[in-house]
């Protein structure tokens, strides 16, 4: 299987990448900004003698016009269909609504949903081709409607819902071309991220389990869901 995953160089990401690295038959495309983590990343992936074909892509997902003209194309570098789609590149910056400056809320949507909108928008002719594929978009509690809601983290929140409204759209835009398309809106996961927004926390799941769930939903979730908004949590702080 082909799998392109976002967000890859630390936390829930980095463990994504190795758990689907764990199978010789798959290509994972590896993005992130980070080339020195990347590198830590391929680098575990050879210590553990993991076979597949790991590719990383040191990239920047904040600017969306580059997304648009540069990024697919460092992916068709490798692969020429994807089967399986993780958008889990994400910022939270922790600042009171009022204190946000119009850069802070540029880039915080930018990252958590247009630039995943735009690599979606150009992976359209990779996905259709072959089996069903599926679309995993990584969205928050603090996005999914009716939950908690904190101080500080409006902006943030706020992108996590449109993605998560993103994928609803999509999911009946493309029922009929062999793609289904899920969110999962996670809870506490002891990541960097979380330590940002509650840094006396101690969430009750580690990124490698989530990393677990994540992976298993990608690969047998798009049997039983489309267009699915599924909240993932044992807590929220």
């Amino acid at each position: 299987m082909n799998i392109v995953i976002t967000g890859a160089s630390k936390g829930i990401g980095f463990e994504l990448a190795k758990i689907f690295a764990n199978n010789s038959d798959n290509t994972v495309i590896a993005i992130a900004r980070s080339e020195n983590k990347l590198q830590d990343l391929k680098n575990e992936c050879i210590k553990q003698d993991l076979r597949s074909k790991l590719k990383i892509i040191v990239f920047d997902i904040e600017d969306p016009e580059k997304v648009k003209t540069e990024l697919k194309n460092e992916i068709i570098k490798h692969v020429n269909s994807i089967d399986i789609l993780i958008n889990n590149a994400g910022i939270l910056i922790n600042k009171p609504f009022a204190d946000t400056s119009l850069i802070e809320i540029n880039k915080t949507f930018n990252i958590n949903f247009i630039s995943h909108s735009i690599l979606i928008q150009d992976l359209i002719p990779l996905l259709k081709e072959g089996n069903v594929k599926h679309v995993v978009n990584i969205s928050s509690m603090g996005g999914f409607q009716g939950s908690s809601k904190f101080s500080g983290l409006s902006f943030y929140s706020s992108a996590k819902a449109a993605l998560a409204s993103l994928t609803e759209c999509l999911a009946e835009e493309f029922k009929n071309d062999n793609i289904k398309f899920n969110c999962l809106a996670l809870g506490a996961v002891n990541t960097e991220m979380l330590k940002t927004a509650f840094p006396d926390y101690d969430a009750p799941v580690k990124a490698s389990e989530m990393a677990q769930f994540i992976a298993d939903f990608a690969l047998n979730g798009l049997k039983y869901f489309n267009g699915k908004i599924i909240p993932v949590s044992l807590s929220t702080p």
